[in-house]
């Protein structure tokens, strides 16, 4: 006959296994976000904004110089692809912030449905995410800048102070300096925050509209011919690629604990903002690819800027005007998700995943303050040393790990807490979820070797930090109330 061993540290032992897989049950979230010290500031209105702030410009911006050498003409249609991927990811996100509207985002969800281990794998990935997204959102604002201050005074930082190694730099300062900016309003308070964020997408979608409107006068329908280039797999790399772009959506879901009527408005805030992104998306690239052969878009930095100067001309106007824009979108792109960086690691410190200080709130702003201070200024050295492609496919792979797992819980909560009230229910579940598991498998497919290893050697980083310190540290440790 078998027989248990009692000693203390065996004990102990199978109790740190037995916690890997308990889940904390969403009354016990719920109580968290009615008890939040956070304030109460946001409506659908703003919550909208601060998805479009997070999403909207930085693929259009920043990355559509180097996803239309993969994809050719095609890019279009990879947009189209990247955004049906986010599109399912969305009505699942949209289920769980009006069921969970806390300030954890995916991590709250798969804590509740796959337990700690997995929470801290998806937080971590969202770590990589929002910090690596942010860093790179940063160093593409550096490039329009430079390319406004080429356009206006005829001059530019030199590489050596705006650009990092191994792109011909030393440190990218302008970079750096966006971060530190964002980080001075986000300790100011939500509100505050939210009422920068509303001007600044205003301006940027009026310079998109504005870029539309003049590349038009020059579109030829030619430059999509051939459409296929580079076959369906540069078509599926550029959608890969462009995945990046779509990561801000979801913002809205680390707000939960800031709306003042959650259940009803996350899920209308996530829906609205995916589909006016997409929407203005695609008809900036095909504005873009019909005014300038895919060929000429390999090594554009301000992507968007140089096709109102190669191919439209009219003088530096037209370009002046999309590159202050630019800049104000990159702006409201880094101000946003570094929010949402923030408000995750809030949550996880709360849970004892993380050390407290992360989720101590000051208590006039009502804003993590040490948090905000310590994210920012390690988004800030990333942001100044590495080049922004390494950047954007890191923050890819993050982004389809974390949406795989929203997929999946929406599936494993209606089974096991059907009757918890839910104000959008994801339709032909669990069809639909499972669609956007495989979409977000088939995406992660188109990446590369290099991608992959570096997500790999993240991942087992993060594995450390949870076996030296998340795991002696959780909750579970202390609770008996969880499943």
């Amino acid at each position: 006959m078998d027989t248990v061993d009692t000693r203390p540290e065996a004990t102990a032992a199978r109790t740190r296994t037995h916690s890997l897989t308990r889940r904390r049950p969403v009354q016990r979230l719920l109580g968290d976000a009615a008890g939040s010290r956070l304030k109460r500031t946001m409506g659908v209105t703003q919550l909208t904004l601060l998805s479009v702030g997070a999403t909207l410009g930085t693929g259009i911006f920043v990355v559509l110089g180097q996803a239309v050498p993969e994809a050719g003409p095609a890019v279009v249609i990879s947009f189209v692809l990247a955004g049906v991927t986010a599109l399912f990811s969305a009505l699942s996100y949209a289920e769980l912030a009006g069921m969970i509207p806390g300030s954890g985002s995916s991590y709250s969800y798969a804590y509740a449905t796959l337990g700690e281990l997995v929470a801290w794998v998806c937080g971590w990935c969202l770590i990589l995410e929002y910090g690596v997204s942010v860093a790179a959102v940063a160093v593409g604002w550096g490039q329009y800048v430079n390319e406004l201050l080429e356009l206006t005074f005829g001059v530019s930082l030199p590489d050596s102070l705006s650009a990092p190694p191994g792109a011909g730099g030393t440190l990218n300062v302008p970079a750096a300096l966006i971060v530190v900016l964002a980080m001075v309003v986000l300790l100011r308070g939500a509100k505050e925050s939210a009422v920068a964020n509303t001007v600044m997408v205003g301006v940027k979608i009026a310079a998109l509209v504005l870029f539309c409107a003049v590349a038009f006068t020059a579109f030829r329908a030619g430059n999509f011919h051939p459409l296929f280039p580079l076959g369906a797999a540069g078509m599926s790399a550029g959608a890969a690629s462009l995945f990046f772009s779509y990561i801000g959506f979801d913002a809205a879901s680390t707000a939960g604990e800031e709306a003042r009527n959650p259940q009803r408005d996350l899920p209308r805030a996530i829906i609205l903002s995916l589909v006016l992104v997409t929407v203005l998306y695609v008809l900036v690239a095909v504005a873009a690819l019909g005014a300038m052969p895919w060929k000429q878009f390999a090594g554009t930095e301000a992507t968007l800027s140089e096709v109102l100067v190669r191919a439209v001309g009219g003088g530096n106007l037209w370009p002046v005007l999309l590159s202050v824009g630019a800049v104000v979108a990159t702006t409201s792109v880094v101000l946003t998700v570094q929010y949402g960086q923030i408000r995750i690691l809030f949550a996880m410190a709360r849970d004892g995943l993380l050390p407290p200080l992360f989720a101590k709130v000051h208590p006039r702003t009502g804003v993590p303050r040490a948090n905000t201070v310590i994210v920012s200024g390690f988004i800030a050295v990333l942001a100044a040393l590495v080049p922004l492609g390494s950047l954007a496919d890191a923050t890819s792979i993050g982004t389809l790990f974390a949406f795989m797992l929203v997929n999946l819980a929406v599936v494993l909560l209606r089974r096991r807490s059907p009757d918890i009230p839910r104000s959008f229910r994801v339709p032909l579940s669990p069809l639909t979820p499972l669609l956007g598991v495989g979409f977000c498998v088939y995406m992660l497919g188109s990446l590369g070797a290099d991608t992959w290893i570096a997500f790999g050697a993240w991942m087992a980083a993060g594995l450390v930090v949870y076996g030296l310190y998340g795991i002696r540290h959780s909750q579970l440790n202390q609770s008996r109330d969880l499943v």
